[in-house]
């Protein structure tokens, strides 16, 4: 199944020499039936660094500046028009469904038939270089405010709408102040209706404007909504592994702290912000009807502020401890439901119900104080609105009885002072929801900081096809926070179309040597190449697409057998699925169920066996024919039946396809050809499998020790004995444990980095197994 808009765009980004693979320009995108649509084609466009845009233009018309274009015609398909020929009335184009895309010649009337009438102008983004460094470093990419500067000219009706809500607001105390003036001593009847009309139209109009703004404000919120959410999705979906928090229901928490910030923004809080402004004009108003009596509500104002002040600080104190008992209980909820089985088991329940209760109970205690606080706000609120009404209502009495006021002027005064006075009481009230928001704003934002997989600006190398030659160049890696080097001064050449084995004691190092190659961590020194190729020169996507790889901890997602087993690629035919299904023996279970491969597998795969699980990811692994295989412990759940099935499919690899075979198991050992021996992050053995073998089994191998002279010593230690299955010294022993085993010093040969980096034919007539130097 082929994608008209994405073959498009492929063609686009080499036409600007900004080639990359497809895979790397829907990398991350919400893809509809895997799909590249209309909608998500610019945010394409703009991982190849192309500015796409779509209009409506007429073929006929169409501008040679304009030229290259992508026009969408329809049933979905799309071409790229390269040239027109008024003359011949003939266009060049590279249809879709070319795969060695070349240009053709087609009649315009025929391409108007298929045409839509849109298409996506696309042109190269201007860049800067170093010799012009950025000064004054602007905000434009921040991922709260650029999104809400998007909805600027919303937010702009909405303003425009308060003002002219908060001037209706003085109709009717200005039409009280008449009425009780003028109208009533005079008994004018046709002025009064002329009066109650007026203020009704007026009254009408306030209506209309105020469910306009909330309708604006809802439509703001909605897109800024899923904007943000978006973006926050696809920056965890980019972080780098070293940068993930170590706990995933806290760090979910984070995510959802997003929720704060939407609510402040896009609530009745943006609309109590709006109108704070206008207490002053009201204030204004106050003074021009009632004079001196505007000093009332100024002062309780003053009070609500200064009051507002006092618990700020506590306030904040609370939010940000209930916020982080929040997380620690979300974390413990999170990790006791997936590991509810084995809690059952050691029946742990009552560990993890104690540290439930006690997080709720911490929790409870400062949600509590936060009550109190924001409750002492609401309190404080009313008490001054109620004292303002009285104190309104006894200062104007005296005013009214000096001559210095009317009845009238004492109404709509008492009127403007609510009006005045409520702004500032829902900013108090807001005080909650402010310091949520912040504190929410500030967790979002570390979020956002952590650094990604793919860096901005950056150009990679286009390399689709790999062909497999790994080498490792004095590589070292240390864990975040780990108090050892996992990986130390690895040295190593994998060439296309080898089988290699990797076997060591756990924690050594193997496992790490895996991700490293994936491009899941990034070395702390040291260099990765393919294909003589700096890693970090390749797209991490182009990587994970040609190498395969079956982790050692299997995850299988929510769904089919068939959905798992298409993870990352699913315009894949059915054809290919069910041939990768065959290899990995899925198909042995699957028919023998009605569903087939379309069975559920549940959460995690919790509706399968170990083994099973195993074989989905092997078929996964499998099904995008990658020239390399990398596979960790791809059998340790499997019976003996399934795993003799499994290397049978393994030995009919290619010859130039590379197989890197992580095992503790000997049953496995004899797909390989050459054997890598790992000891505390090092490489302490590398040669032909049955050469290191021997050497295993002759006692060779040795812990890795600091090297104290420039040339290694010519005898190694006497190794431990060991007595049945008890803690082996080295997983090497373990494969061999069944033959006896010769105690002794037995002579090891050492070499360079460079010689024992793969062994050579003269190498094997040698009885000896080439280690590194320790």
């Amino acid at each position: 199944m082929k994608d008209p808009l994405l073959n498009s765009l492929a063609y686009i980004s080499r036409y600007y020499g900004q080639a990359n693979s497809p895979d790397v320009l829907v990398a991350g995108l919400p893809l509809k039936d895997g799909l590249l649509t209309v909608h998500l084609f610019p945010r394409a466009a703009a991982t190849a660094g192309l500015n796409a845009k779509l209009e409506q233009l007429p073929l006929n018309d169409l501008p040679p500046l304009l030229l290259p274009v992508v026009a969408l015609l329809k049933n979905g398909d799309a071409c790229v028009i390269l040239s027109v020929d008024y003359e011949k009335n003939e266009a060049e184009v590279i249809l879709s469904q070319n795969d060695d895309s070349t240009p053709e010649w087609i009649h315009l009337e025929e391409l108007n038939k298929q045409y839509t009438g849109q298409l996506f102008l696309v042109k190269k983004s201007f860049r800067y270089d170093e010799r012009s460094p950025e000064v004054l470093k602007n905000n434009d990419g921040h991922w709260f405010w650029s999104t809400m500067w998007q909805s600027r000219k919303i937010y702009r009706d909405v303003f425009i709408a308060s003002i002219l809500i908060n001037i209706f607001a003085v109709s009717a105390p200005l039409f009280s102040r008449l009425v009780y003036d003028k109208i009533v001593p005079n008994l004018a009847y046709d002025s009064l209706w002329v009066l109650a009309v007026g203020v009704f139209i007026i009254f009408i109009f306030d209506f209309i404007l105020k469910m306009m703004r909330s309708y604006f404000l809802d439509v703001a919120g909605k897109k800024s909504d899923i904007l943000i959410s978006s973006k926050i999705f696809s920056h965890v979906m980019g972080i780098r592994l070293e940068s993930k928090p170590p706990s995933v229901g806290a760090f979910a928490r984070h995510m959802q702290e997003f929720e704060s910030i939407r609510d402040f923004f896009t609530s009745a809080s943006i609309t109590t912000l709006i109108d704070l402004p206008f207490a002053v004009f009201f204030m204004v108003v106050i003074f021009l009807i009632a004079g001196p009596l505007a000093i009332v509500p100024l002062i309780g104002v003053l009070i609500l502020i200064g009051y507002s002040f006092m618990v700020q600080k506590p306030l904040r104190r609370t939010i940000e401890e209930g916020s982080r008992l929040a997380s620690q209980k979300n974390s413990n909820l999170v990790e006791s439901l997936s590991g509810l089985e084995t809690l059952k088991m050691f029946g742990a329940e009552s560990q993890y119900q104690y540290r439930w209760e006690e997080a709720v109970a911490h929790m409870a205690n400062w949600s509590l104080k936060s009550r109190r606080l924001t409750d002492s706000l609401q309190n404080a609120a009313g008490f001054v609105q109620q004292f303002l009404n009285v104190a309104m209502i006894v200062v104007g009495v005296y005013l009214i009885g000096n001559g210095d006021l009317t009845m009238g002027g004492l109404i709509a005064a008492t009127m403007l002072s609510g009006r005045a006075v409520s702004p500032m009481i829902q900013v108090a009230m807001l005080s909650t929801r402010y310091n949520q928001a912040k504190s929410a704003m500030g967790i979002i934002d570390n979020l956002m900081q952590m650094p990604t997989e793919q860096e901005s600006g950056k150009r990679y190398i286009h390399r689709p096809i790999i062909k497999g030659k790994i080498q490792f160049d004095n590589v070292n890696f240390t864990y975040p926070n780990a108090t050892s080097p996992s990986l130390k001064n690895i040295n190593l050449t994998i060439n296309p179309g080898e089988r290699v084995g990797i076997i060591g004691r756990i924690g050594s190092g193997k496992t790490t040597l895996e991700r490293i190659l994936m491009g899941l961590y990034q070395p702390t020194s040291g260099t990765v190449l393919i294909d003589d190729t700096d890693i970090k020169q390749l797209h991490q996507i182009d990587i994970r697409r040609n190498l395969g790889c079956v982790p050692q901890d299997i995850t299988l997602f929510y769904g089919s057998i068939r959905d798992n087993i298409a993870l990352g690629r699913p315009l894949a035919s059915d054809k290919d699925i069910i041939l990768a299904a065959e290899r990995a023996g899925v198909t042995s279970f699957t028919q023998k169920d009605s569903a087939g491969l379309e069975k559920q597998v549940g959460e995690g795969g919790a509706a399968l066996s170990g083994g099973q699980r195993q074989a989905i990811a092997i078929a996964r692994a499998l099904l995008g024919k990658p020239p390399v295989m990398i596979m960790d412990e791809p059998t340790s759940s499997m019976d003996n039946r399934t795993e003799m099935f499994i290397k049978r499919q393994l030995r009919n690899f290619s010859k130039d396809e590379t197989l890197l075979l992580i095992t503790h198991k000997t049953s496995m050992l004899d797909l390989i050809d050459r054997l890598i021996v790992m000891e505390q992050g090092q490489i302490i053995a590398d040669g032909p499998r049955d050469k290191v073998l021997q050497a295993l089994r002759s006692g060779k191998s040795q812990k890795p020790a600091p090297a104290t002279a420039k040339k290694a010593p010519a005898t190694a230690k006497k190794a431990p004995a060991q007595t049945g299955n008890n803690a082996p010294s080295t997983s090497e022993q373990e494969s061999s444990a069944a033959k006896p085993k010769t105690p002794g010093n037995i002579d090891v040969k050492p070499t360079s980095s460079a010689a024992s980096r793969h062994t050579t034919a003269t190498d094997q007539k040698k009885t000896t197994v080439q280690t590194r130097p320790i």
